[in-house]
């Protein structure tokens, strides 16, 4: 009767010893378990596809996920406020002319034309009672999504804070790589 005694004892632990081990694998698979959100990376200063990063954001943030915009290169004059020339170097003030400040001066990436093909897509999401890129822009925002300014990209293009709206947050690679790590999804547009 001992030895049946003990080797339920036995028993009785290896199935505890399997259950803390499992319990140990669950927390270790529920920590890589992204979050409900999703990182767009703006690489387009372009305004169909600005627009587009738009339309996801706004539908991925009504439907609860929180979303983050990493603004890199061309996709930084998404968030100039205004331009500055004061203090920059002469490449730096070239960049600063060459490039839009806001949604207002971008171009399409297809059949812009001198601007002409902006005016069009602007003038059919009016008749088709679009919200403007603008709104749109605005909208995301209110709906709380995080805008990051790539530091690197404001560097070598010559881009100070002070020409961002309010409410940018300078960052870096390494900021969007986190949150890309902590996403469902992660887009690049």
């Amino acid at each position: 009767m001992t030895d049946l005694m003990t080797e339920k004892r036995l028993d009785t632990q290896s199935l505890l010893d399997r259950i803390e081990t499992l319990e140990t694998r669950l927390a270790e698979v529920e920590d890589q378990i992204p979050s409900d959100r999703v990182t767009i990376v703006v690489f387009s200063g372009e305004l169909d596809r600005v627009l587009a990063s738009l339309v996801i954001g706004t539908g991925a943030l009504a439907m609860g996920l929180e979303v983050s915009y990493f603004f890199t290169f061309w996709g930084i004059t998404t968030l100039k406020d205004n331009k500055t020339l004061g203090g920059k170097t002469l490449f730096e003030k070239m960049m600063t002319m060459m490039t839009p400040a806001g949604t207002k001066g971008m171009g399409v990436s297809r059949m812009n034309f001198f601007g002409i093909g902006a005016q069009m897509l602007r003038s059919m999401m009016v008749e088709n009672n679009v919200e403007s890129v603008e709104s749109m822009f605005q909208m995301v925002k209110d709906m709380g999504a995080t805008m990051y300014s790539c530091t690197m990209s404001q560097d070598v293009m010559g881009i100070e804070t002070t020409e961002l709206i309010d409410g940018t947050i300078d960052a870096g690679a390494a900021t969007m790589i986190a949150d890309a790590i902590d996403s469902k999804f992660t887009l690049f547009i």
